[in-house]
């Protein structure tokens, strides 16, 4: 009896492996060659208009020098643009002041202060006005740049506060290895050199130095709150365990000048600048092309992951102790976790 199933030819199987071969060529220049643009564009200063303004910048997801490249900076927050925005603004004598934009959990304190630091010699320079909004999220590190504001508004929905730092988490896995017959031995000039190390349980001393440095950081962030709210320190402290504030209880704490809508801020805010210039957007707008638009979505997506990944996924299993070796020498590749004014609830 002949078998009715056809054989699948090779002809087509060869046609498959072709396709397959230059989708993921094509993939990979796209993905190559749209960073190469973006790296380019980064390094485009922005451009004010001919009449007077004020210049909107949007501090938007968390603040660090990491920045995503296919995203415009009314999406994503661009610190290097934005750090060289402000300083063209500082030289722009058609801008009147600048709008925070604030829709942020906070951040590193590296970049927090620099940003902090870049609008203060702004006013200073410039004598111009700054005003901030805050839309959903205005936390910690946003909170922070947020103080170099004349003025602070907020939505009725925002949440804000967390005023503190944090040093990130540190792993003691020394039990569990013991328990396991591993052993880990590090070669230090110093009893404090290797502090944190995940192979070590951490001494009183090293965790008191940690908190040293915590410390300085949040008495920075107290003072600088109390500064820019005409508060007392010692007020500031009562609100500053960390909490998340409603934009309510922020208003009735002295965090912030009112609660408004969106329309009602910008109308607010170009009533407070004299002249009533109209706020103009200035963000980063990376450069729209085919091969942008793909390597993005490629990278949206993950597929680059799953066409490059040399593992089968996450639901791959791995054994107790392969899992937490993993994780050692994550953390020993990342070192110490770096100090951050972030939100994390």
């Amino acid at each position: 009896m002949e078998n009715s199933r056809k054989r699948f030819p090779d002809w087509a199987l060869t046609v498959i492996i072709v396709v397959a071969v230059v989708v993921i060529a094509v993939a990979v220049i796209a993905i190559v060659l749209s960073n190469v643009f973006m790296q380019e564009n980064s390094t485009r200063k922005f451009s004010g208009p001919s009449s007077p303004y004020i210049a909107r910048i949007s501090v938007i997801g968390e603040i660090s020098g990491v920045s995503n490249r296919f995203a415009s900076s009314n999406s994503s927050y661009h610190h290097y643009w934005t750090m060289q925005t402000i300083d063209t603004l500082i030289e722009d004598p058609n801008n009147k002041g600048i709008c925070l934009w604030l829709d942020t959990p906070g951040g590193t304190v590296y970049e927090s202060d620099e940003l902090y630091l870049k609008l203060m010699e702004y006013k200073e320079k410039t004598g111009r006005p700054i005003y901030a909004y805050m839309r959903k999220i205005a936390a910690s590190g946003g909170y922070y740049a947020a103080a170099s504001a004349d003025g602070i508004f907020a939505n009725r929905n925002t949440w804000t506060g967390s005023i503190g730092v944090s040093l990130g988490t540190m792993f003691d896995v020394t039990g569990f290895l013991e328990e396991h017959g591993i052993r880990a031995t590090t070669i230090t000039t110093g009893d404090n050199k290797s502090m944190g190390n995940i192979y070590e349980p951490m001494t009183d001393e090293q965790i008191a130095i940690y908190q040293s440095l915590v410390d300085e950081a949040f008495d920075r962030f107290v003072d600088i709150v109390a500064l820019g709210r005409g508060m007392s320190a010692a007020e500031v402290r009562k609100i500053s365990d960390g909490r998340i504030l409603t934009a309510g209880q922020a208003l009735e704490a002295g965090l912030i000048d009112g609660i408004l809508g969106e329309k009602e801020a910008e109308q607010e805010i170009i009533s407070k600048v004299e002249g009533t210039p109209m706020i103009y957007d200035c963000f980063f707008r990376p450069e729209a092309t085919y091969l942008s638009l793909f390597g993005s979505a490629l990278l949206g997506q993950g597929l680059t992951g799953s066409l490059f990944s040399g593992g089968s996924g996450p639901e791959v299993y791995k054994g107790d102790v392969a899992a937490v070796l993993e994780l050692a020498r994550g953390q020993e590749e990342a070192g110490i976790p770096p100090l951050k004014y972030l939100y994390t609830g």
